[in-house]
């Protein structure tokens, strides 16, 4: 397997495990759940989830596309990156598996969607699923962040200005539309699924933490052999 293939392989795992963190999972549910309240149909809450989840992928391979892009074509940041972005990977994939171990932690306090913007989303009907998904995308919670950063970084060491944040995308729109689906097929299937995701998501999120700043530490410990040698 190249190196590129366990790059791409690795932001489609950083994408699902985005959407299926304790966080933004609540928020993927309690988003498609309001806005699907009042809408009967099974094949109209699927969509309702599907235009969520491209608002959320569209924002997040925006925001990964600017910032790889940014540091690729900027002459000043690619020749700094190119120089010493083996020096800085180390220590960030460091932090990034710090923050998914639990042994930094950051409380954010959401204030949640505005009472004019609920109305606005209620005006746009099924098309305000496209808005929400957006707005909650940008709506970073510390572990999301992480592994957003976490793809962001891996997407400029391979220079990947879309494929890498595609595949992150995509990763962060699976678990989403299967809820979107699990929403619509009622919500005793839903609550078993949430309890066994739930179980997964620490195993799975810990071991991902563990990896990277393992390999972080590596990198690190590398590097610095390498500038006294």
């Amino acid at each position: 397997m190249t190196e590129y293939s366990m790059a791409a392989m690795s932001a489609l795992w950083l994408g699902v495990l985005t959407s299926i963190s304790p966080c933004p999972l609540a928020t993927n549910i309690a988003a498609i759940s309001y806005i699907s309240r009042r809408v009967e149909s099974t094949p109209h809450v699927l969509l309702a989830g599907l235009l969520y989840t491209v608002g959320r992928m569209a924002v997040y391979l925006g925001l990964a596309f600017i910032l790889v892009g940014t540091a690729l074509s900027v002459p000043q940041v690619s020749l700094f990156l190119q120089k010493y972005m083996h020096l800085l990977l180390g220590p960030m994939l460091v932090l990034v598996g710090m923050f998914l171990v639990g042994l930094i932690k950051i409380d954010i306090g959401g204030r949640g969607v505005s009472e004019g913007l609920k109305q606005r989303i209620d005006a746009m009907g099924i098309w305000g699923s496209l808005l929400l998904g957006a707005l909650f995308a940008l709506a970073f919670c510390p572990t999301s962040a992480a592994l957003f950063f976490g793809n962001v970084m891996a997407s400029v060491n391979a220079g990947s200005t879309v494929t890498l944040p595609l595949l992150y995308g995509v990763g962060t729109a699976l678990p989403v539309f299967v809820f979107a689906a699990l929403i619509a097929m009622g919500s005793q299937v839903l609550g078993k699924a949430f309890n066994i995701v739930g179980k997964v998501e620490w195993w799975a999120r810990n071991a991902t933490g563990w990896v990277i700043l393992l390999v972080g530490l590596w990198l690190t410990v590398q590097s610095l052999f390498q500038g006294t040698a």
